[in-house]
């Protein structure tokens, strides 16, 4: 692949996000720091990254006919992502996020679906013309997910391959596996799918072989600072994380890393140089705050990793990717 577009189908947000020292407990009032609102949901966030980084990207979506949906829209148009795929839904408000993060960059978050539950076949029909010619799908868990098992099998009628990022994790069918290329859960994710705690490297691996037996050939497991397990076909390898100083919050890594992961397989890196990109995109993002404000661009991106891989030093097959990274 080498500079298609990319399209993605999932969830638009407005995110009230609230900084405090710490998270509370459970029926505890706590004073909090200071409050922002911030545009967001993990398929408007995947969008953005990508094109930030430099991949056309198409936006499928909802939004409700109020000032956050009008916001919601500007911040993909002032990104340049195309959002003639984003339907004004008269019925519902725009979907919204309640997020509290705390200094450490841990965070807790509420979504309401609002518009982002309305999606429906209409809205899978409507995905159709953007998948022409397409390189990638991307999708995510807070939309239904009857729509994210359509959207899939289109998707792979057309010959456009498919990553879903199982987030917010559910029991999945055996239907959608089938029609997913990359599954990329994080490890509180992976954990909810196969029904063990993964934790490291080596429950990373059970997890992936697991999920693989469901029928996805790639399954990358993200074990934040622990770094990057992933299993592809019959091949496995981990990736390192990068070190990052401060972190801010972790609010829309995960959004960040499967945009990065898709825009390096679009440009034609191979898997594993393509984890290392989405890693360090996810990198970046944790040391800025916010969702959308916290994505970086592909020239801090382009030099985050000159500064710290030596790909000409490197041992890489070209197809797998097999092999060590120098940081």
């Amino acid at each position: 692949m080498n500079q298609s577009h990319i399209v993605v189908l999932g969830s638009l947000n407005m995110d009230l996000a609230a900084n405090t020292s710490r998270l509370p407990m459970p029926g505890e009032t706590i004073t909090g720091e200071s409050f922002a609102m911030i545009p967001g949901g993990k398929g408007a966030n995947q969008a953005i990254a990508v094109s930030r980084l430099g991949i056309p990207c198409q936006m499928v979506g909802r939004v409700g006919q109020d000032s956050f949906g009008q916001n919601l829209i500007q911040s993909l148009q002032d990104n340049q992502v195309d959002s003639s795929g984003v339907l004004k839904d008269e019925s519902v408000h725009t979907g919204v996020a309640m997020i509290a993060v705390d200094d450490s960059g841990e965070n807790q978050i509420i979504v309401i679906p609002e518009a982002n539950g309305n999606l429906d076949a209409i809205d899978v029909e409507r995905l159709r013309p953007h998948l022409e010619g397409a390189a990638f799908l991307l999708l995510q868990l807070e939309i239904p997910l009857a729509v994210v098992e359509a959207a899939a099998e289109l998707a792979q009628k057309m010959g456009v391959k498919v990553i879903l990022d199982p987030a917010p994790a559910q029991a999945l069918p055996l239907t959608l596996y089938h029609n997913v290329d990359i599954i990329t859960p994080n490890a509180v994710e992976a954990e909810q799918l196969v029904g063990f705690a993964v934790i490291d490297t080596d429950t990373a691996q059970q997890a992936a072989m697991q999920l693989q037996k469901q029928g996805v050939n790639t399954v990358i497991v993200t074990l934040g600072q622990q770094g990057v397990y992933c299993a592809h076909g019959e091949e496995t390898f981990f990736v390192p994380a990068f070190d990052t100083d401060p972190i801010i919050d972790t609010v829309a890594a995960g959004d960040a890393f499967n945009a990065g992961l898709a825009v390096a397989l679009c440009q034609g890196m191979n898997l594993q140089r393509s984890i290392i990109c989405g890693s360090a995109t996810g990198a970046l993002t944790v040391t800025r705050a916010g969702a959308q404000s916290a994505l970086p661009s592909s020239e801090s991106l382009d030099a985050f990793l000159a500064q710290r891989v030596d790909w000409n030093h490197s041992q890489w097959d070209s197809d797998t990717g097999k092999g060590t990274n120098d940081r």
